[in-house]
């Protein structure tokens, strides 16, 4: 099975004083717009980076949620956040981590389980596959 999604960029200008808009197939974004300010400067606006963030969150817990479902176990609750860092390099900019902090509820699994199931979840999220990061994983199990 082979399935296609697409997003999609528009940009005008130069770099720093440059527009761009950024859309998805799904119309979750529609011309969305982005720019250096958003990207370098903390001005409210999207990024490539928080849309990467975005996508690894929800894959991994996705990814999570099938490899407990094959463990016998339903999760009640599980809450992902990834915090992508780019950074400056020599050759140029570079996403060189995504960071995840998981917090779950999931009866009647322990912390061990719950501990490797989610390293396999990291491990083998289709977003996880396709970074060439250093992808870490903060994982507190709550009752």
């Amino acid at each position: 099975m082979k399935i296609n999604r697409s997003g999609s960029a528009v940009w005008s200008g130069g770099l720093k004083d440059g527009k761009g808009a950024i859309s998805t197939q799904s119309g979750a974004l529609d011309a969305y717009p982005y720019g250096f300010a958003t990207r370098f400067e903390g001005v409210p606006g999207s990024n490539p980076e928080e849309l990467i963030a975005a996508a690894h969150a929800s894959c991994f817990t996705m990814a999570l949620s099938l490899i407990l479902g094959e463990e016998g176990f339903t999760a009640s609750k599980m809450e992902t956040n990834a915090v992508v860092t780019l950074e400056k390099q020599e050759d140029g900019f570079a996403v060189t981590a995504s960071h995840l902090t998981l917090k779950a509820s999931i009866p009647d699994v322990d912390e061990s389980t719950f501990q490797d199931l989610a390293a396999k979840a990291k491990a083998n999220c289709p977003i996880s596959k396709l970074l060439k990061a250093d992808i870490s994983l903060e994982a507190e199990l709550l009752s």
